[in-house]
């Protein structure tokens, strides 16, 4: 599933609604100078970059922006500047290893990775060094099984599992009905978990499959919301999603729907008519513009610290709040700064927000999840759509406290 969506969240930066902040609300939003000072510490950033599928080289930029804003405003890593290693896996599970096998030999403390498409072949090295790595957002079960020495920043199963649930809760809608991708990485879940967690949530649950490439759904959105009203939840890349919400147009569907956020993009908006995009709400990886707290720190950070930084991009938001929320989760690491010392400062954090994550929190204990013990947060974002098919504002959905 998150193969799914990482292949195509380059191409599906949702943009928001930047805030205008002049230098004087800069400042405010940043806070006091708290200079980092003595030796640094060496904290591994490793992207995709730019590959010939995929342009996620913003996430160095953002890093490096990040870093500055961490060292002058937060002290750092206790205490001490930041230092950062980089190295581009060009979406290559050979480079992928090779990258993380360079950190080893860096001697970083700890390791960042927004999200890759071969984030396996990264960690793996990594778990065997028992250094630290900080995912964004991950899917493999072997890496999000790790109980020793791998964090990530999202909850596994919001956008596919908990958000159609907690919307169908709201609006008092007693059905979902799962219109699927025909591939094994999609339906995993929503044939071998699904129907049991939507039984346990009092919900009815339909799973409709539809190969991809299927042009016309018009048939298989007919047979979907046969029946009882129903939410429809849409899981596939934009061009199947195209199909399947002009399919539900042709049927007349007028219920509830929701989406991943890969569903949404440009060439959706363009495609689909406004009255279905409207009122859609879809799961957010990141969120995109916006101006709540959070995102007035982001821009601040990057126009102060970068240069000429994409704020929409959530590709680069998802690496600020990786980074950001390593050095979140190390504020009482004192001492001798090794990667022992941060595995067991990052197990021991209390409960924090996630820098730029629009009130989302996490905590590293191994409880957020109990199927997947790397996993630091429950819940995640979503956002209703505008008549535009744009963003509006992005809410904290599912997240309950996590325990000690």
């Amino acid at each position: 599933m998150a193969m799914l969506m990482f292949a195509t969240a380059c191409g599906s930066d949702d943009s928001g609604t930047s805030p205008s902040v002049d230098p004087a609300a800069n400042a405010d939003a940043l806070g006091p100078v708290a200079q980092a000072t003595g030796a640094p510490v060496k904290i591994g950033v490793i992207s995709d970059g730019r590959s010939a599928a995929i342009d996620n080289s913003i996430q160095f930029d953002v890093a490096e922006a990040t870093a500055s804003y961490l060292n002058e405003r937060r002290s750092g890593i206790g205490g001490r500047p930041i230092e950062l290693v980089e190295c581009e896996t060009l979406a290559d599970p050979a480079k992928g290893a090779d990258c993380a096998n360079q950190m080893i030999e860096e001697d970083v403390v700890a390791v960042t990775v927004a999200e890759s498409g071969v984030a396996e072949s990264v960690w793996q090295p990594l778990a065997d060094a028992n250094t630290p790595v900080m995912f964004f957002a991950a899917g493999s079960p072997a890496l999000l099984a790790d109980t020793g020495s791998t964090f990530a920043l999202s909850d596994p199963t919001f956008a596919v599992l908990q958000l159609p649930i907690d919307l169908a809760k709201d609006k008092g809608i007693r059905k979902v009905t799962a219109v699927v991708i025909d591939v094994p990485a999609a339906l995993d879940i929503q044939q071998n978990v699904a129907p049991k967690v939507f039984e346990e949530a009092g919900l009815d649950y339909e799973l409709v499959r539809v190969p991809p490439g299927t042009a016309d759904m018009t048939p298989q959105m007919q047979r979907a919301v046969d029946g009882d009203p129903r939410l429809v939840f849409v899981v596939g890349n934009d061009s199947f999603c195209i199909s399947a919400l002009n399919g539900l147009k042709a049927v007349g569907y007028d219920g509830q729907i929701s989406a991943i956020s890969q569903c949404i993009t440009d060439a959706t908006r363009k495609a689909v008519p406004t009255d279905v995009l409207a009122e859609m709400v879809v799961a957010a990886l990141a969120p995109a513009g916006g101006t709540d707290p959070s995102a007035v720190l982001y821009q601040a950070a990057m126009e102060t610290y970068g240069r000429n930084i994409d704020i929409d991009s959530t590709t680069g938001r998802s690496m600020f709040m990786t980074l950001a929320g390593l050095q979140a989760a190390l504020q009482g690491i004192s001492g001798d700064i090794t990667p022992d010392t941060v595995i067991s400062t990052i197990k021991a954090m209390p409960e924090t927000e996630l820098p730029g994550a629009a009130g989302l929190r996490f905590r590293c204990n191994g409880k957020a999840s109990p199927q997947s013990p790397a996993a630091c947060v429950r819940g995640g974002l979503s956002t209703t759509l505008d008549d535009q098919g744009r963003p509006t504002v992005f809410e904290v959905r599912g997240a309950s406290p996590i325990p000690n």
